[in-house]
């Protein structure tokens, strides 16, 4: 790729994830004189990626410098997150806005490729279909609860319902049949990378997330970069052994995981309500600890002592800036945090630890639904005008004008 090129998608990202900046702060971000911002500001423009205005405040003497935006509502990307529990579909638009979203239940059933795809499928083509007319789909990105090997979104292993080596992300890719590719990566991983650039993390590049859904999964960056491991498929927290002796069984066959320790099973079968599951029960307790009741504080104790102790490896394994809490482990961390830290106080080795801040997701529920977004943002913000181009030749849409200046 030409220098021009990187320069174009450079720019476009710090619109992207920063939000209006003049021309000014472009340049000093960039490194660029005044003019290099000027021609790229005005390709980015033509192609309707962009737009420049006045500043709505001028300060000082001097000719003031156009503010320069990014098209949230005339560029977009479709993005999906697939929970145990849920199915979430968005239209995001280019500044990470989420302009429209679809939502259905997952019923807990097994191995349900056909189901969870035609379920998107169609909730990504509702989203499609209802964008106002001028505007142009440049991506597609998805979040699924498993180990995705990288490159073509298969899921190698998803133990909650036996997903092993499904095709999600070429499955999908036919079946929304818009004429893009579908960028898939592990929800706790995107979550990781939409706390850092949009959520409780920013600023802190050494940031390790932790995703409660019915298991703990985990996404770690190292330096601003998701530790990824030799395959793809590292930072798998949730089963981190942290009690080796007499620990629940957990679903990947073994014992004693973060995962069997702290997550919802174990919670929920702590307060005698082992036929119940879900995202809302598990709140439930939380609530009920929350106010006092001695059974809900017991348990969500006990599972803070284990989360706790996971904490506190990491921490000394990977000397964090930030540990954020996402998932159902948001609300859980809110009230077991008294047990939490005494772990991380009891185990945590003190120069590790002196820095760490804990914090719950800035995001919500959002998390891995935003970063599945950013996923699908990624060439795009790469090669601009290259990915612009070929979004607007889809065969999903009539061709419209390409983007005009030079290339």
């Amino acid at each position: 790729m030409s220098r021009h090129r990187a320069s174009l998608g450079t720019l476009l990202r710090h619109v992207h994830l920063n939000g209006p900046l003049s021309r000014a702060a472009l340049a000093e971000r960039m490194g660029v004189n005044r003019s290099t911002i000027l021609a790229l500001t005005s390709e980015l423009a033509a192609a309707g990626l962009v737009r420049e205005e006045n500043p709505e405040e001028v300060l000082g003497a001097g000719r003031p410098s156009f503010v320069v935006r990014p098209e949230t509502g005339r560029v977009f990307v479709l993005a999906f997150d697939v929970a145990v529990d849920r199915l979430v579909a968005a239209r995001v638009g280019l500044g990470g806005t989420i302009l429209d979203r679809r939502e259905t239940p997952r019923p807990r059933t097994g191995v349900d490729l056909d189901t969870v795809v035609t379920g998107l499928a169609g909730l990504g083509r509702e989203l499609f279909d209802a964008a106002p007319p001028g505007t142009v789909c440049a991506g597609v990105g998805a979040s699924y609860c498993g180990m995705i090997r990288p490159g073509d979104g298969m899921v190698r292993y998803g133990p909650e319902l036996g997903w092993v080596d499904q095709a999600f992300g070429t499955e999908l890719e036919s079946a929304l049949g818009i004429g893009l590719p579908v960028a898939v990566g592990n929800e706790a991983h995107l979550g990781a990378h939409a706390e850092f650039v949009r959520g409780a993390g920013i600023g802190s590049p050494d940031l390790i997330y932790l995703h409660g859904d019915v298991g703990v999964g985990g996404g770690i960056l190292v330096g601003g970069r998701l530790l990824g491991g030799e395959g793809g498929y590292g930072a798998e927290v949730g089963h981190m052994l942290v009690n080796p002796h007499g620990g629940r069984e957990c679903l990947c066959g073994s014992r004693g995981c973060l995962e069997a320790e702290t997550g919802e099973y174990a919670l929920l079968e702590a307060v005698g309500r082992a036929g119940e599951f879900g995202r809302a029960a598990v709140r439930d307790v939380v609530r009920e600890a929350a106010d006092g009741k001695p059974e809900a504080e017991a348990a969500v104790a006990a599972i803070g002592d284990w989360l706790g102790i996971g904490v506190a490896n990491l921490i000394n394994l990977f000397n964090p800036g930030v540990v954020v809490f996402g998932g159902t482990l948001r609300e859980l961390y809110a009230v077991a945090a008294p047990q939490v830290d005494a772990r991380i106080a009891q185990h945590g080795m003190p120069v590790s630890r002196e820095r760490a801040r804990l914090l719950p997701s800035g995001l919500g529920d959002d998390a891995t639904l935003i970063g599945a977004a950013e996923k699908g943002f990624d060439a795009l913000l790469s090669d601009p005008l290259d990915v612009l181009l070929s979004a607007r030749t889809s065969p999903a849409r009539p061709p419209v004008a390409a983007p005009g200046g030079p290339r």
